[in-house]
């Protein structure tokens, strides 16, 4: 009797699928594959471009807010806070300060380099010059000076120059007797004057330099003729062409030693002037 009361155990619910059976059952699966198949390569690539768009658009959202915060911070740790100046000497470190005209808090990062160095160019003093980033907060400043070449005289104002007759500074009426002199040179010339009539001072400081080396005493060349320059030292005159200054001047110095000083029926023989203006001669006068 007591089996007889016992609950009989109840399975699992089973769930009805509406699927057909048998031939229609195939019949119904094929025709939702080929639906799906017309679906599935119209919506994929949609939703891949969809999701590369959403993701772009937040990496640059990230990317911009993410500026936005880091940028003080990059500007305060790469900030100016040092700059270290080389081989000045004859220019002081608070005009080359005042050339750079850097403002306080500017970024190493935010500056020109090749701005800046020509800049420093137009300080008549500085030939060329170097700047070079160094971690995290300074900047170094490497400059080449002129080197005093040459004396202009204009008028009764003596300017400094240099090798390339660039003018450094004005002398006032201080001379300095250990440089050769320029006469003849306006002062427009030697600021802003042709090309041509620069490369003639130029040349005539070199040709100076050249001739400080063979003759006695300070050399003195007028320029005020740029075909015929003339040069003098101690008394003696040197008329030179136009051109290859240099060439004229070692052709006298391989028959320089044929013109000693020497004695002439008790008359003593000296240099007056020596002309180079001429190819392949060297034309000597005796002093009167």
């Amino acid at each position: 009797m007591i089996r007889w009361f016992r609950k009989k155990k109840v399975g699992e619910p089973a769930y009805r699928q509406n699927s057909w059976k048998g031939s229609r059952g195939l019949i119904e699966i094929d025709r939702r594959q080929r639906r799906w198949a017309r679906v599935r390569p119209t919506w994929n690539p949609k939703m891949r471009i969809a999701a590369w768009a959403a993701g772009l658009t937040m990496g640059v959202w990230a990317v911009i807010v993410g500026a936005s915060h880091l940028a003080p911070i990059i500007e305060h740790g790469l900030e100016i806070r040092e700059i270290q100046i080389q081989g000045v000497h004859h220019v002081a470190r608070e005009e080359v300060l005042q050339r750079l005209a850097l403002k306080n808090g500017t970024s190493l990062h935010r500056i020109s380099l090749p701005f800046l160095a020509e800049r420093l160019r137009t300080i008549a003093w500085i030939k060329e010059a170097t700047l070079e980033r160094l971690p995290l907060h300074t900047l170094r400043v490497t400059v080449v000076e002129r080197q005093p070449a040459a004396i202009a005289r204009v008028g009764s104002e003596f300017l400094l120059l240099d090798e390339e007759g660039v003018v450094l500074t004005r002398l006032g009426d201080q001379d300095q007797p250990s440089l050769p002199l320029v006469i003849g040179a306006t002062q427009k010339i030697l600021l802003q004057g042709e090309s041509g009539l620069r490369r003639t001072v130029q040349a005539s400081i070199e040709l100076a330099r050249t001739m400080a080396h063979t003759v006695e005493g300070r050399v003195e060349i007028d320029v005020s003729d740029p075909l015929n320059l003339v040069a003098s030292a101690k008394g003696m005159r040197f008329q030179f062409g136009h051109d290859a200054l240099l060439d004229q001047w070692n052709r006298f110095r391989m028959v320089k030693a044929v013109f000693k000083p020497g004695t002439l029926d008790g008359r003593k023989r000296e240099l007056g002037e020596v002309d180079l203006r001429y190819d392949n001669r060297v034309i000597v006068r005796e002093r009167g």
